[in-house]
């Protein structure tokens, strides 16, 4: 640990190598179920006990000591103020590029995060649902640019994040279908005042341009407490996504129900080019231009190798 603080002493972070950050977990015991990986990995992509007890239980138990610093700063506040003030879910935000895992990441903190007896309910919210809905893409001829800034209906998205910041008692996300590939019309999630809210999707992190903004710029991470940033080479998520949509062609898209019923039987190769394609004109172009500029804007960033476990950690100094 001496090696890493002094390496990056003059740097805007404290790197920690796996077995490093492994030793951080304190004195939490939690444990998940083998029952629960199943439930909680995406597909392809491994989760192991071991991945959970060397990564992600350190995590939760640092999030844990920042919630719990949070509430006692809320205390603080009110005996301050001299009345009691309105307690606001403590947010935590999750980006990084398709297929790069940070689904998991954000179903495993949650479950691990909900155990904890300060905080016991931890909801998660994935943006998809705030995209704009698959004929309003088409209507203005940026349905190949879905999942790049402005596929997503921001402003909706702010507003959700502040009557959540808020403490408003009951808040409604829109809902996302991934067989269907498009938002769920009329279909809600209900926050309804948790100890901790999840916010997961690719462009999280992202700012736009001052110059497009006709209103005072407020981004999305302006509401987050902590973020997350899922890292890995774009050669090794590129293999990740390719594989999973091989996985996806053998199941999920068989469903005649399936947006991309289409391509059920098309054959080895010809999914591979069709998954290559999709990578290069699409999520390529997204990751490099969009998602991956605001990696450095995250409070931590889990570094992945080839294997898809997370190889390093990389924590924001505060």
């Amino acid at each position: 640990m001496t090696t890493s603080l002094k390496r990056d002493r003059y740097t805007p972070y404290i790197s920690f190598s796996r077995q490093e950050w492994a030793e951080r977990s304190g004195d939490a015991l939690l444990q998940l179920q083998d029952y629960d990986l199943e439930q909680l990995h995406g597909m392809n992509e491994p989760l192991t006990q071991e991945e959970i007890t060397q990564v992600y239980l350190p995590l939760a138990h640092l999030l844990n000591l920042y919630v719990k610093s949070s509430q006692q700063l809320h205390t603080a506040t009110s005996s301050f103020l001299g009345s009691q003030t309105l307690k606001v879910p403590y947010i935590i935000g999750i980006a990084g590029s398709v297929a790069v895992g940070k689904s998991t990441t954000a179903r495993v903190l949650q479950k691990l995060l909900q155990a904890w007896p300060d905080h016991p309910r931890v909801d998660l919210v994935t943006t998809d649902g705030f995209l704009y809905p698959n004929k309003t893409l088409e209507a203005n001829n940026i349905m190949n640019r879905k999942g790049f800034p402005e596929s997503y209906d921001i402003k909706r998205l702010v507003h959700f994040l502040a009557d959540v910041k808020s403490g408003k008692e009951r808040v409604a996300a829109p809902l996302y279908s991934h067989l269907e590939y498009d938002v769920l019309p009329g279909q809600l999630q209900w926050i309804e005042q948790p100890d901790v809210v999840i916010v997961e999707g690719v462009n999280v992190l992202q700012v736009r341009p001052r110059q497009q903004q006709k209103d005072p710029a407020v981004f999305v991470s302006d509401f987050f407490d902590f973020s997350i940033y899922v890292d890995a080479s774009e050669k090794d998520i590129r293999k990740w996504y390719i594989s999973r949509f091989e996985s996806l062609r053998a199941t999920a898209f068989q469903n005649p129900d399936s947006f991309f019923h289409r391509y059920a039987h098309l054959s080895d190769t010809a999914t591979v080019e069709l998954a290559t394609q999709i990578w290069n004109d699409i999520n390529k172009p997204n990751l490099e231009q969009n998602i991956a500029p605001t990696r450095y804007r995250a409070s931590l960033i889990l570094e992945k190798g080839h294997h898809h476990f997370v190889q390093s950690i990389k924590l924001r100094k505060t």
